[in-house]
């Protein structure tokens, strides 16, 4: 994963890998669940159904709620927090799941610090102050669920790819979506405003075929295009120098001798090249470069889906965020990332209840790209010849 602009180095702390079925430790027999009061405390003056239900108010399952506890649990502890103790209203101390909930209902309800502050009969600053320290400490902890797949892992992405529209070869999806933020939040600097007049900060993304994160870099502004944007990110550096996708494969069947490197796909704001295979632009297409860019699209989907859904799950980063911080506001995306990843590793069926289009990008137009290496031009052929070959073989 590429780093985020604007992120300071910290401590890393080795992790070991997910274990099957992890869950944070349930309490003693008798005991009465933290989510009783808690659930008292979020309706109180703002009563509904959906406030005494756990998967309605946070989105996601108690299994994952308590494994993300559990991984973060050592920054939160007692002993860490030093002689600093956040509490509600009536002074109770909160613990490390109401913590987690604070800062997880900012994230998922996108309300502003001061609300939830009046919620809870606290300090927007304390509320802040929870939020951040919970991104942290995910940043720390979590980190085993947004990276590059080891050779094994992407075998598997790779038959998934294949499987959905006959691309051989393919290694993921990229794609990249606008956070607006508030006009006034970058006085005097038109570096924020995009080609929609909007001020914003750009989040490029590349997902595999189960809608996974698998590299994230954010943190430049609206007013660069999606190209440039991919030329300045870690990923585009290791790809040049054949660190990344690396691999080569020869086709099966009548396209036996066809040598085709990994890849990810593009939509035709991207430059073609080996490792990046976008669609074709040219008018009057033939029959099979016809087929090749209806595969390309709909194999596309997964990225488009996975930037819908992260907004719409995080409501966070929806809409126009008011005065971000333009350092801390990547580390909050990429902490939204980190818990989607989480969601699909620990296959929350919450997951699935958030309805969300593939439009992540509601009013801006579809940039476009004329760079093409040869290489890379006679690659696509190849696919294209190959996938078209398949005919009713996949999913139309």
């Amino acid at each position: 994963m590429a780093p985020l602009r604007g992120a300071k180095r910290r401590k890393r702390h080795p992790e070991k890998a997910l274990p099957a079925g992890v869950t944070a430790p349930m309490p003693p027999p008798g005991a009465t669940d933290w989510w009783d009061a808690f659930s008292r405390r979020l309706a109180a003056g703002h009563y509904s159904k959906d406030s005494q239900n756990f998967e309605s108010v946070f989105k996601m399952s108690r299994k994952t709620f308590d494994y993300i506890c559990s991984l973060i649990s050592r920054d939160f502890s007692r002993k860490t927090q030093g002689f600093r103790n956040f509490r509600f209203g009536d002074k109770m101390i909160l613990g490390l799941e109401d913590q987690v909930a604070v800062a997880l209902l900012r994230l998922t309800t996108g309300e502003p610090l001061l609300s939830i502050g009046n919620r809870f009969g606290m300090n927007h600053s304390a509320i802040s102050n929870i939020t951040w320290k919970f991104i942290e400490s995910l940043e720390d902890h979590a980190i085993i669920h947004l990276k590059w797949p080891d050779p094994e892992e992407m075998a598997t992405i790779k038959a998934k790819f294949e499987k959905l529209q006959g691309l051989p070869n393919c290694c993921g999806a990229i794609d990249t979506t606008h956070i607006l933020m508030c006009s006034s939040a970058q006085p005097n600097s038109n570096v924020w405003l995009d080609g929609e007049n909007r001020n914003s900060m750009v989040l490029q993304a590349i997902v595999d075929a189960d809608m996974r994160f698998r590299d994230v870099v954010s943190g430049w502004p609206g007013s660069l295009d999606d190209s440039c944007i991919l030329r300045t990110s870690g990923f585009y550096k290791v790809c040049e120098k054949g660190t990344r996708l690396e691999g080569r494969i020869e086709l099966p069947g009548e396209a036996a001798g066809s040598v085709v490197r990994e890849y990810i796909i593009g939509d035709t704001s991207y430059p073609l090249l080996p490792w990046l295979m976008t669609p074709y632009q040219v008018r009057d297409l033939s029959s099979a470069k016809a087929e090749f860019n209806r595969r390309h699209k709909a194999s596309r989907m997964v990225v488009q889906g996975a930037m819908a859904r992260l907004k719409e799950r995080w409501q966070v980063l929806k809409g126009e965020l008011w005065r971000p911080d333009k350092h801390r506001l990547p580390r909050i995306i990429y902490a939204c990332c980190l818990l989607t990843n989480i969601m699909i590793d620990l296959k929350d069926s919450e997951r699935d209840r958030t309805v969300a289009g593939h439009n992540h990008d509601i009013g801006y137009t579809q940039q476009f790209s004329d760079v093409a290496d040869d290489g890379a031009v006679t690659q696509r052929d190849m696919i294209c010849n190959y996938v078209s070959k398949l005919g009713s073989k996949l999913p139309m």
